[in-house]
């Protein structure tokens, strides 16, 4: 299937170029099972240049935490990803994958309903009541796959796993084998095998990770954009992204379209004002970086198929509304009074976007 008709390409298919150059212009030593450098990985990841080719940001954030984390891998420890949601964890988690191996596939999505045998290993039914345990019968996890390739497997959101689904995974990093008792065999880790796992601060109280599986793992904490700038260059990048794949018919969004959303995202994620001088209510949802991403994509979704091309503030007020008056009757509250209290009051360059969305919250 061609690339233009698939809705969403890996990282590595989709930033191949870049990889490729990087390779190619490999000037220090490569771990085993690694097709680049620890160095090359950084560049791939943090951007900078590969020969005459462009390397693109991939995360735009604190350059050491990224050093910690492919060093992480250089080691047997496993590598654990945590923060709030859309601080960049999954995004992260594939880029590096795509870098070290050029194969970001091996996921295993974290959910209550993740079982063991999707950390292990299941069976082709049909074949083992016809002939019994064989290795043709067997079907190995994303897990199985990259300890038999000595390469590193995805496991997304892991505290949204059953705690016995968890424990499966202690065994696996501590022995770096897996066992199939049905076949009497032992399948041991190749080198170059790891696990990069992510997991939601706001998933505490899902299924909290044993002390003995953290343990097995170097915890890298990602925060949210630490300023509005930063949070601008990740959100206009990212839509930029979203835009070549989608058909969205749309331009990009202003920079003062993106400005406005940073701006009241991270208001009402911080219960207070920018400048700190006025304290607001909190809404229920978590108003990501990557729910800004999304809106402004809905945004221009809306401006393409029904307005001029332009996101407006009548194509923002609507994606607003939706992200942040959820299902918490409380929201909508919260969200007017942001209205009336402190955009009412941010003059004439936000009387337009006040206007479209007082009339969608009345």
């Amino acid at each position: 299937m061609s690339g233009q008709n698939v809705q969403r390409l890996p990282a590595e298919q989709l930033f191949q170029k870049e990889i490729q150059a990087l390779i190619e212009n490999e000037k220090n030593p490569v771990p085993t099972g690694w097709q680049m450098s620890p160095r090359s990985v950084l560049t791939y990841i943090c951007g900078g240049r590969a020969g005459d080719v462009e390397v693109t940001p991939k995360y735009i954030g604190n350059k050491r935490l990224v050093e910690i984390a492919i060093s992480t891998l250089v080691t047997d420890r496993a590598l654990l990803l945590i923060g709030e949601p859309g601080t960049a964890k999954s995004w992260l988690s594939e880029h590096l994958t795509a870098a070290v191996n050029g194969d970001s596939t091996r996921v295993v999505q974290g959910t209550a309903g993740t079982t063991e045998e999707q950390i292990r290993y299941s069976w082709n039914y049909a074949m083992l009541i016809a002939n019994g345990p064989t290795k043709e019968a067997l079907i190995p996890s994303p897990i199985y796959r990259a300890m038999e390739q000595g390469m590193i497997a995805r496991v997304e959101e892991i505290s949204r796993c059953a705690s016995e689904v968890q424990d499966a995974l202690i065994s696996l990093l501590s022995e770096k084998r897996v066992s199939v008792p049905e076949l009497g065999v032992e399948v041991p880790a190749r080198k170059g095998f790891s696990i990069i796992a992510t997991a939601n601060t706001r998933d505490k109280g899902v299924n909290d990770m044993s002390a003995a599986l953290k343990r097995r793992f170097n915890i890298v904490v990602l925060p949210s954009p630490d300023s509005l700038e930063a949070e601008m260059e990740i959100v206009r990048t990212r839509v930029g992204q979203l835009s070549e794949s989608l058909d969205l018919n749309a331009r990009l969004p202003e920079e003062e379209v993106v400005e406005k959303v940073c701006t009241i995202f991270r208001e009402l994620r911080a219960g207070a004002t920018l400048d700190g001088k006025q304290k607001l209510k909190p809404t229920s949802g978590v108003l990501s970086t990557a729910e800004a991403i999304s809106l402004l994509a809905n945004s221009m979704a809306l401006a393409g198929s029904f307005g001029t091309g332009a996101v407006t503030d009548y194509d923002l007020a609507a994606g607003l509304q939706g992200a942040i008056v959820k299902e918490d009757s409380k929201d909508a509250k919260v969200w007017e009074e942001y209205l009336e209290n402190i955009m009412k009051k941010r003059g004439s360059r936000w009387l337009s976007l006040y206007r479209e969305c007082r009339e969608l919250n009345g």
